[in-house]
Order: structure tokens, then sequence, then C-alpha cells
């Protein structure tokens, strides 16, 4: 779980206007947050495997994202990777 202000920070950060909270940039780059954040978790606690399930369906939501932007447009998709330190 994010908190408040580290949410509203990363949307600040990956926002394409002034008023963006929900593009697919944005919705990634919380995704790729909460990723983290749950992987540090896993590590802690290896027979989690309801927290492993919902892992799962995160890095699953943002790969489907990701393809979404890189069919839409290229430039906006590897800017976001190169942001995200995903990938290539």
């Amino acid at each position: 779980m994010l908190k408040p202000k580290k949410k509203s920070s990363l949307i600040k950060d990956f926002q394409t206007h002034q008023t963006d909270t929900g593009s697919s940039e944005v919705q990634a780059a919380l995704l790729s947050e909460q990723i983290e954040e749950l992987t540090k978790h896993l590590k802690k606690h290896p027979k989690d495997y309801h927290s492993r399930r919902g892992l799962l369906k995160m890095v699953s939501k943002r790969k489907k994202l990701l393809d979404y932007l890189n069919k839409t447009s290229k430039r906006r998709y590897n800017a976001l990777v190169k942001k995200l330190g995903l990938k290539k």
C-alpha cells in the first residue's frame, strides 16, 4: 500500500498535464512502485501466497498498460520504460 505523499509525488512526476491522474504512464508508475514494495514483503515472507497472487496480477496489469502504450505511442512508451528503469 502506497502512502498518500508517495502516491502524489509519483503522480506529479509522471503526469502528462496539470490535472492528469489516470494516464497510462501514471498507472504504470504507481503499479511499479507497488510491485517493488510487495517484492520486498515477499522476500521476508516467502510463504505468503495470497500476496504473491496479487503481485502476479499487478505485474500482468502493468504489462498490459505498457503494451497499450507501446501500440499507441512508441515515444511515450520508450520514455516511460527508461524513466522507470524497466526492460532494455
